[in-house]
């Protein structure tokens, strides 16, 4: 068990510049950047219990990219500690903005929480979504539109 949840909690060993490196490269690139459909598990710093589902982030370059495997990386930063949905969104969304300084970025999250699903309200089919838009994906409704328009529902 402890080496489990030593695994399950290996994002606390990782930093956002480890898993990067040498990952970032300037591009004079201005079109909207996607990685769709990033699979997660978690752990709810409430109840210890897992939540898992799918992550996409976007975002518009400033002059600098991220190698595209860069990103999973990150999500799994974060996805690896003892967490919340919300938190965790907010989180990718900052590493990226920090990393890069692009002119927006966009993080959506969808997950299924045991803690919903196996105690209290036990609904099985329940899930949960959230966001974090920065920059022109906050500012700008034709940026955000497109965003949401080109990553799926759940």
């Amino acid at each position: 068990m402890a080496r489990s949840l030593s695994e399950l909690t290996q994002g606390y060993e990782q930093t956002v510049e480890e898993v990067v490196g040498h990952g970032v490269f300037h591009e004079d690139c201005s079109e909207m950047v996607i990685v769709r459909d990033i699979e997660f598990y978690s752990l709810c710093e409430h109840h210890l219990l897992p939540f898992y589902g799918r992550v996409h982030v976007g975002y518009i370059p400033d002059g600098k990219i991220i190698g595209l495997s860069k990103i999973p990386r990150i999500v799994d930063v974060f996805a690896r500690r003892l967490q919340v949905q919300e938190r965790m969104t907010a989180d990718i969304a900052g590493a990226i903005q920090e990393v890069l300084a692009p002119k927006g970025v966009g993080v959506i999250a969808y997950a299924h929480h045991l803690c919903m699903m196996m105690r209290g309200v036990q609904k099985q089919n329940s899930s949960a979504m959230t966001s974090c838009l920065l920059g022109c994906f906050r500012d700008d409704a034709r940026t955000r539109s497109e965003f949401l328009g080109l990553v799926p529902n759940a």
